[in-house]
């Protein structure tokens, strides 16, 4: 089997979309840990604030990856809605559906390594790995609040997307 070229000007592209996305994930978590309140804000805001500085070590390791491919990182981040909802509920939501686009991300960098670099195709694969820790902690941490897409271990990794108060409002 003759191994493919590897397209660096696509896997450079999905590098820098890992380090926008990431750090606007450092931004997203620590927002969060600030508007945290109620009885068990303390643990909350640790687990918030070790979720930022995960975003921001993945930020770092996908950064020095780019470079080492001859990409140049962005000085952006991906874009952030404010949605003005901080109960518990709606920060446990969002985060979710943050990690649920990130193993996104790193699913489709997977497929373009894949068979094509071994360090690549096990960097997406450990990354892929860590998010979907992550939403299983979220959807753990979601089932007191009975959401339906944490009802069960499968959908906490593929729960249906939910619509924004102003796409809902838009529609209607």
């Amino acid at each position: 089997m003759v191994a493919q070229e590897i397209d660096r000007q696509a896997v450079t592209a999905a590098l820098n979309e890992v380090v926008e996305f990431e750090l606007a994930g450092v931004v997203r978590f620590t927002h969060y840990s600030l508007m945290v309140t109620g009885p068990h804000r303390i643990p909350i805001v640790a687990f918030l604030k070790q979720q930022a500085n995960e975003s921001l070590l993945h930020a770092q390791r996908a950064g020095e990856i780019l470079t080492g491919y001859g990409g140049h990182p962005g000085m952006r981040i991906a874009r952030l809605e404010e949605t003005h909802q901080h109960s518990l509920k709606d920060i446990l939501a969002e985060s979710h559906a943050h990690e649920l686009r990130a193993v996104g991300m790193y699913r489709r960098l997977l497929e373009m390594v894949a068979d094509r670099s071994v360090y690549l195709e096990e960097y997406a694969r450990s990354m892929i790995a860590a998010e979907e820790g992550s939403l299983i902690e979220f959807g753990k941490m979601l089932r007191d609040f009975s959401l339906a897409d944490a009802a069960s271990p499968g959908a906490m990794l593929h729960p249906q997307p939910k619509q924004s108060r102003r796409r809902r409002a838009e529609e209607e």
